[in-house]
C-alpha cells in the first residue's frame, strides 16, 4: 500500500484560499453591517460607509502622491524605488479595500494607512518571501573592511593610438 503524500499546514489551498476571500469576507461584513444596523439604525449605518469610503480614498490620494514623490526622488537620484513601489501597491489594496462597503476591510485598509505599520508589514512579507534577509555579514562569510582602499591614478588604452 502507498502512502499518501504529506501536505505542509503552512501551505493553504487555493480552493480554500478563493472560498475564504469572496465568499466568506462578503458574508462576515453582512453581518456585522446588520449587526451595527440595527444598533444605530440603517441611514447611520449607510452615511457612516460613504463617509469611511469617502475619507480613506482622500487619505489614499494624499498618501499616493506622497509615495509618488518619493518614487521620483528616488529615481532622479538613480536609485530603483523598489520598497516606494511596494508602498503603492499596499496603498492601492488599501483604496479596493476601503472603497467596498464593510466595516472590517475599512479597519485593515486603515491599518495599511499608518505609514510604520505599512513599512513594518512590508518588510516583514519581505523577509518572510525570502527576498530580504536580516542585516548580518556578508553570506560568503568574509567580513571586509567597508572602507575601501581608492587607487588614484591616469590610463591609457594603447589601441588608442
Amino acid at each position: 500500500m502507498g502512502m499518501a503524500p504529506r501536505v505542509s499546514s503552512s501551505v493553504m489551498n487555493p480552493l480554500l484560499l478563493f472560498l475564504l476571500l469572496f465568499v466568506g469576507v462578503p458574508l462576515v461584513e453582512l453581518y456585522f453591517l446588520i449587526e451595527v444596523g440595527s444598533q444605530i439604525g440603517a441611514f447611520s449605518t449607510i452615511f457612516l460607509t460613504v463617509f469611511t469610503a469617502l475619507l480613506g480614498g482622500w487619505m489614499v490620494r494624499t498618501q499616493g502622491f506622497s509615495t509618488l514623490s518619493k518614487v521620483r526622488g528616488s529615481m532622479d537620484r538613480g536609485e530603483v524605488p523598489a520598497f516606494e513601489m511596494m508602498e503603492g501597491a499596499v496603498l492601492l489594496v488599501c483604496g479596493f479595500l476601503l472603497l467596498l462597503p464593510g466595516f472590517i476591510t475599512d479597519v485593515v485598509g486603515f491599518v495599511f494607512l499608518v505609514p510604520p505599520v505599512r513599512r513594518w508589514l512590508i518588510t516583514l512579507g519581505l523577509q518572510q518571501g525570502g527576498v530580504m534577509g536580516p542585516a548580518g555579514p556578508p553570506p560568503n562569510g568574509s567580513n571586509r573592511n567597508p572602507e575601501r582602499r581608492v587607487i588614484e591614478g591616469e590610463f591609457k588604452r594603447e589601441d588608442d593610438e
